[in-house]
């Protein structure tokens, strides 16, 4: 998408804190509808995770309160704005942790009440789709969003996505990437598991170890998915090959085990879109930035004629610009701002995208 370089009608803030990261993103909004992200700035805690072997809620918040004010000025010294050059604010309400989520939520409020400007509370999962519009401009309607991260893992019918967000299908168990984490853990590699994975199934054979594909049987439901089962086929294939005296070949296990999560959820994705007649498919969600991942949607959205948008890796994981497109993309359309006693809500159901 190419970026408009004249100066936006209205700049909007995102504050996202719901899992590990401290964003804050900000987001020109122009009177034709467009788009273009002014500045995004991240902090993580992820190393102040990594010995946990998974995201600790307490140590998560705390991250927050200290990264949260540097964070926010770095966002306007990027885009070389102040803070009086706001038009409206929006945090992630939910879902996610709650002590985190209580963070981004009162400084947004602290904000918004400062500089007298509307504040939207927002849903984080609906933000993860909304981010595909800074790169590659208005969604289709309707879109299917495969959302993939830590913590998620569902098939999004999209009609409006400042407005109408329909869950077609979500896991069962384990996520996604949280099936990554812990097949790492058991092949000993870094925290969190993803990159790591994806770097040594590059060296590996795909084909060498036939995990399971859970939830691909003709009588189980067409879009949800379930991964606690490969998660324990890799577990109980690594512990036969330790109790044999024999070497775990890493970079076969990895490879394997990605192309079994690769090719559910590309297959369940590309089956819900033809399902519901939809062309345009949105892969975000901190695992889309995984490289097989991408080259199979790639491949298989091909095949059937279906639009692949997948956003660049950094605004695939947790980000305040995706916070803010979302806003944007609500003030464009009229919504009426939060009312200020909104609150966090850790269970916040997608169809929810503003409080």
């Amino acid at each position: 998408m190419t970026r408009p370089n004249n100066r936006p009608d209205a700049v909007v803030l995102g504050i996202e804190s719901s899992c590990d990261e401290t964003g804050v993103g900000l987001v020109g909004l122009h009177a034709d509808g467009s788009v273009e992200l002014l500045a995004d700035a991240v902090a993580s805690s992820v190393e102040q995770h990594a010995r946990f072997g998974g995201v600790v809620p307490e140590v998560a918040s705390r991250a927050h309160l200290e990264s949260m004010v540097p964070m926010v000025r770095k966002a306007f010294a990027d885009a070389g704005l102040r803070p009086s050059d706001v038009d409206a604010i929006a945090v992630t309400a939910g879902p996610g942790l709650a002590g985190a989520l209580l963070v981004g939520v009162s400084a947004a409020k602290a904000y918004a009440a400062a500089l007298d400007r509307p504040l939207y509370g927002v849903n984080h999962l609906a933000g993860h789709v909304a981010v595909d519009t800074l790169e590659h401009g208005p969604l289709p309607s309707p879109s299917l969003a495969l959302l993939v991260s830590g913590g998620h893992t569902q098939l999004l019918l999209v009609e409006d996505v400042a407005s109408s967000i329909t869950e077609l299908g979500s896991t069962i168990d384990d996520a996604a990437g949280e099936a990554y984490d812990k097949v790492a853990r058991l092949l000993e590699l870094p925290y969190p598991g993803g990159p790591p994975i994806d770097a040594a199934a590059r060296r590996g054979d795909p084909t060498a170890i036939a995990f399971p594909r859970g939830l691909t049987g003709p009588k189980d439901a067409r879009h949800d998915f379930s991964f606690s089962g490969l998660k324990t086929a890799v577990a109980r294939w690594v512990e036969q090959r330790q109790a044999a005296g024999e070497p775990v070949p890493v970079d076969d296990v990895a490879a394997s085990f990605q192309e079994a999560v690769a090719d559910v959820l590309t297959a369940k994705a590309v089956r819900a879109a033809r399902d519901h007649d939809v062309r345009t498919m949105v892969v975000s969600g901190g695992v889309a930035a995984n490289s097989r991942l991408g080259r199979l949607a790639a491949i298989r959205c091909a095949e059937a004629g279906i639009e692949l948008r997948i956003p660049r890796p950094r605004l695939c994981t947790d980000n305040g610009a995706m916070i803010a497109a979302l806003g944007a993309r609500l003030l464009a359309a009229g919504a009426p701002a939060s009312p200020p006693d909104f609150g966090a809500d850790p269970a916040l159901p997608v169809e929810t995208i503003l409080l």
